[in-house]
């Protein structure tokens, strides 16, 4: 059974730092790149955030689902996971440099990085840190990336380090539009994610 790499994995890849929107970004689509642009540089001012919604996982061996809950403040998360793919709870806390994985009946797992924290637990090698990006609807700055943009300048799908992320639906919140739907295809697995409840915030402005 894969259920606890499922966890462990369905929590380590909403981990990210954060860093300077640059990119090198190659555009597709019907999009206006100057509209775009903007909307990036809007959207990347967020630093802080509350989500709830689901999160379903497709594999080879296994497969599940479950509820999400993510706290964003700066560097700071708290990330939580119940439901089916759970089996009850699991926990992600920390900040750069001390990461703290409770999983309910299982125990606690400590590693200086998410990703050294995937690579002991799943012994897979992920772009684990670029999910702060894609929640937003941006690529991850510090990789090549091609971007194909819809019709109101918003990403539609993103192809990135082995991974092809399609943006089903958007919702305004705050004057933000963010991803409300998206699909994640790459390294054998699936991750769905649907956001019920998005609150967007500038801590650093």
């Amino acid at each position: 059974m894969l259920v606890r790499p499922l966890i462990a994995f369905s929590l380590i890849v909403l981990l990210a730092g954060c860093s300077s929107l640059t990119s090198r970004e190659a555009l597709e689509g019907q999009g206006d790149p100057a509209r775009w642009q903007a909307h990036k540089q809007q959207v990347g001012s967020l630093d802080a955030w509350q989500i709830s919604g689901k999160v379903g996982i497709r594999a080879p061996k296994d497969s599940g689902s479950g509820t999400l809950f993510w706290l964003q403040r700066q560097d700071y998360y708290d990330i939580r996971l119940s439901g089916p793919l759970g089996r009850g709870a699991a926990r992600l806390t920390g900040r750069p440099g001390a990461i703290l994985l409770e999983v309910a009946n299982q125990g606690r797992y400590k590693a200086a990085s998410p990703e050294a924290l995937l690579q002991q637990q799943l012994g897979l090698n992920l772009p684990v840190s670029h999910l702060l990006w894609w929640i937003r609807g941006l690529p991850a700055p510090n990789s090549k990336s091609r971007l194909t943009l819809d019709g109101d300048s918003r990403l539609a799908q993103l192809r990135q380090d082995g991974w092809e992320v399609d943006y089903l639906s958007y919702a305004e919140q705050n004057g933000f539009w963010l991803p409300e739907r998206l699909k994640l295809n790459g390294h054998d697995l699936q991750v769905t994610l649907v956001i019920k409840d998005w609150q967007p915030r500038q801590l650093g402005q």
